[in-house]
């Protein structure tokens, strides 16, 4: 089956273009206040877009902000992909963004909590997704 597609327009191209050439960007205000995912007005002040907001690129590291492995499939497209995670990322710029851990729910253990991750382009088909991966820690002392 098919895995379920998001709709691409023109509010949120600019999102789905940057991540097709291997960059993630995330909305920001005149305010000040970042947000994905894209949206006509700002969250915090309500200002509506276009004018206020503008597009940013992302650095690509966060923080691991919480994870769930699922071990049921909610939709029969994702039963061939059990157990699979679905995890919460702040970017450094203040945004969160729904994604995947790309190195596997066994990786994900209390002692990964508030880690640091690094933004990997994935392609499904020809649709670019922006997932993470635990960043490389320096060895202990």
């Amino acid at each position: 089956m098919d895995l379920p597609q998001p709709e691409v327009n023109e509010l949120t191209r600019p999102y789905w273009d940057a991540l097709r050439t291997g960059h993630l960007v995330f909305q920001r205000c005149g305010c000040g206040h970042a947000w994905l995912p894209a949206r006509h007005e700002c969250p915090a002040c309500l200002a509506s877009a276009p004018g206020h907001a503008r597009w940013e690129r992302a650095s690509g590291r966060g923080t691991l902000v919480s994870w769930v492995v699922y071990h049921t499939a909610y939709h029969p497209a994702f039963e061939s992909r059990l157990p699979y995670n679905v995890a919460l990322v702040q970017l450094e710029e203040g945004p969160r963004l729904l994604t995947n851990i790309v190195d596997g729910h066994e990786a994900l253990t209390a002692e990964v909590a508030d880690a640091a991750v690094e933004l990997k382009v994935e392609w499904e088909g020809d649709l670019a997704l922006a997932r993470f991966r635990l960043a490389a820690r320096a060895p202990a002392a």
